[in-house]
């Protein structure tokens, strides 16, 4: 009882704010990994940290020398083995407010006429059951995916779009990458989502969509060349089944700058 009371006589406000701190550390890590292949990692480490305690504690002395240095090993292997969950942790951090330029990529007449040109060709696409593939960039930069396709850097338009993702065209295996209201790329390579629970009936498409949005803040827009069904990914997450309005409330949520900023477009017009 006297223990108890000097632990909390000792507990001050600093140890409330440290408490709270690593807690909200933990919870964000634990979001960051649901899902992915990290999630299991971690479940596979919890039951050798378990068990290196119990064969310990039991007096297993060969068992407990060997998962020791295995557990030595897995610290070291640690930031090899959660590369892609460190490297979204520490992109997540950097498009905090205080680095956000997300004004800088929109601007409201620029954003519209992006917008009505976007839903204009995917209008065409799903009619005429033509897979496409668009990564709208936002805050994190894509410069490595630009490099993997063809650089064009031309207006976005329902024209350019639809010649882009016809079945002879060469660039139309591809994704586009759209900047602003700029087509800066076609015919680009993205990285493949590493979710093992992602349905089989997924294909390539959609699995690039979602590797790209589990590692930047793009949200990127899929019609399927076989059902000719709209999805959008954002985050990691895939929503399916789209019509043209859901689609463009989506849009709007996911990209329209705020009314407030000025925009990169506005300010050269100065």
């Amino acid at each position: 009882m006297t223990q108890l009371l000097q632990v909390l006589t000792a507990f001050s406000w600093r140890s409330v704010l440290d408490i709270a701190i690593i807690t909200y550390v933990f919870y964000k890590a634990i979001m960051l990994i649901r899902g992915t292949r990290a999630e299991q990692l971690v479940k596979g480490l919890a039951v050798l940290l378990i068990a290196t305690v119990l064969s310990g504690q039991l007096g297993l002395v060969t068992s407990h020398w060997l998962l020791r240095n295995t557990m030595t090993l897995g610290l070291v292997a640690i930031p090899i083995v959660f590369q892609p969950e460190l490297r979204r942790a520490l992109e997540s951090l950097g498009r905090g407010k205080i680095f956000t330029r997300s004004s800088l990529l929109y601007g409201d007449k620029e954003f519209e006429q992006m917008l009505d040109e976007v839903i204009k060709a995917v209008q065409v696409l799903v009619k005429k059951k033509l897979g496409a593939l668009l990564v709208m960039e936002r805050e994190t930069g894509l410069n490595e995916l630009v490099e993997t396709g063809i650089g064009i850097d031309g207006q976005v338009s329902a024209e350019l779009l639809i010649n882009i993702f016809l079945p002879r065209s060469p660039l139309h295996d591809g994704a586009v990458i759209i900047r602003g209201n700029r087509l800066i790329a076609a015919g680009c390579y993205l990285p493949l989502t590493e979710n093992p629970n992602l349905s089989k009936e997924l294909g390539t498409r959609h699995r690039a969509a979602l590797g790209v949005s589990e590692q930047s803040d793009a949200v990127v827009l899929v019609v399927s060349e076989e059902t000719g069904v709209i999805s959008l990914t954002n985050s990691g997450k895939l929503t399916r089944y789209l019509d043209e309005k859901t689609l463009k409330q989506m849009l709007l949520k996911f990209l329209k700058p705020p009314s407030t900023s000025l925009s990169f477009w506005q300010w050269r017009s100065h």
